[in-house]
């Protein structure tokens, strides 16, 4: 090798694995022509002598002397982002937003950052993807003109966090982390080495002063956020914005937070002016229920601490295919394809020769077995054309012998159904020991089969 020249090897841009020499497909994670040549990879000396105790190097603690803070949260004054935040900001949490391109991740941060300095808090967003007078134009169409919201186009690392340390802003937000890139390396703004790098330096920072950070994430066709998986291991928060440009509606859900529930959901709605909080997220999921139509059951799923009433609906056709058809949208296609055994070798009913297709209305993706009753009456009411009465209720886990079993939280279900005008409610009989009377028809059921005598017997 020649004087001078730079070792390099090749990285996975999808993982981060390295290798020598070029591989067509990673072992890592097995995606195919995802490996780019970059200089090796060796932490720049701002990471090896970092700490997240100002800028002298800290020694160990025990830990009743360490000061607790005097506000643990900070709210963002949007009530269904604090919610799946787990109440608010934290002082040096790292927040990482991920989602399809014009899903509303940079307009729901720019509300929030709005609603702060609204406040009198100071807050710096820095974008490495509009210019100013870009985001200002987006700012005047939402609202937000506050002299206390500073923007910021920039995409050198060092340099904004420089500026962070300079400001001491009450709250940052980088938009992109993709689009940013360190000095310390040659390669690509994206690139595995650069995304680790930047976030590395961007967490030091704000850990150090207790400053909260909003990260926006890209994310690749497979709906992962793009760059090293390690990036998802760096941050104390990950948000993922689901929704498709078919529906208004979007859903905030957090699959990552070490400071609160990662049950928790934030339901809004894309208007002409931004994103509005939906508050009652079970009227806006019913509100185009079909009447007296067949494969519609209700149920009701608990998202963390909020119950929604989400609407099941299922499809059952004739298969002229060697294999039928299993589509399923919003629900897990295993447990699916679980539930209709379960009906064909316990119920009698011969659907698995048939094509099933089974979506929650809405575009909700429920991943609670309280659903599974729900999805064995919608099927059993398509195949047999039999509509469920509208005021209706069905929740219960269903089991591999049959059996309906009881789920938590089944007061607060109800609860939620007799405010929407919900008459009925089957559910496990085992739950009924724990429920008192009420204005809601209980009727308990041990099994699948009894379940569907219930409804249509």
């Amino acid at each position: 090798m020649g004087k001078g020249r730079v070792k390099t090897e090749y990285v996975c841009q999808s993982c981060g694995y390295s290798s020598i020499k070029w591989l067509g497909r990673c072992p890592g994670c097995e995606s195919w022509n995802s490996f780019a040549e970059e200089p090796l990879y060796r932490p720049s000396s701002a990471l090896q002598t970092r700490t997240f105790i100002g800028d002298e190097p800290s020694s160990p603690s025990p830990l009743t002397h360490v000061e607790s803070a005097p506000q643990s949260r900070y709210p963002t004054g949007i009530e269904e982002l604090d919610r799946v935040l787990g109440g608010g900001m934290v002082p040096g949490g790292v927040v990482l937003v991920g989602g399809d391109p014009g899903i509303g991740k940079s307009t729901l941060l720019l509300q929030a950052m709005g609603e702060v300095a609204k406040r009198g808090k100071r807050v710096l967003y820095v974008s490495g993807e509009e210019s100013a007078r870009q985001i200002r134009m987006r700012a005047e169409r939402l609202g937000v003109t506050e002299e206390n919201l500073l923007v910021w186009t920039e995409i050198l690392a060092e340099r904004i966090t420089e500026k962070i340390k300079h400001l001491r802003p009450f709250c940052v937000v980088v938009d992109s982390v993709q689009t940013l890139y360190s000095s310390s390396f040659s390669s690509s703004p994206g690139s595995v080495t650069q995304v680790r790098e930047v976030t590395a330096l961007l967490v030091s920072t704000v850990k150090s002063l207790e400053i909260p950070l909003f990260l926006v994430g890209h994310v690749t066709k497979d709906g992962s956020i793009a760059g090293p998986r390690i990036l998802e291991h760096m941050v104390d928060t990950v948000l993922y914005f689901e929704g498709s440009s078919g529906h208004t509606y979007r859903v905030l859900r957090a699959v990552k937070n070490r400071y609160g529930s990662v049950m928790e959901i934030g339901v809004f709605e894309m208007a002409d002016r931004g994103l509005k909080e939906v508050r009652n997220p079970s009227e806006i999921f019913l509100a185009e229920r079909p009447e007296e139509s067949s494969g519609s059951a209700v149920t009701a799923s608990l998202e963390g601490t909020r119950v929604v009433l989400v609407e099941i609906q299922a499809l059952v056709s004739p298969s002229y295919l060697g294999m039928p058809r299993r589509t399923v949208v919003g629900l897990d296609p295993s447990r699916v394809a679980l539930i209709g055994a379960v009906l064909e070798k316990k119920a009698g009913i011969r659907i698995l020769n048939h094509d099933i297709f089974v979506k929650v209305a809405g575009g909700l993706r429920v991943e609670e077995p309280a659903v599974d009753l729900a999805v064995v009456a919608s099927l059993a009411s398509n195949f047999l054309d039999k509509p469920i009465p509208r005021d209706t209720l069905l929740f219960g886990e269903v089991g591999l012998a049959g059996e309906v079993r009881g789920v938590t939280h089944s007061k607060q279900r109800i609860n939620e159904a007799e405010k929407l005008g919900f008459k009925r409610c089957i559910l496990a009989e085992d739950s009924l020991k724990t429920l008192k009377a009420s204005g809601t028809t209980l009727e308990g059921v041990k099994t699948v089969k009894e379940a569907i005598d219930v409804l249509f017997g």
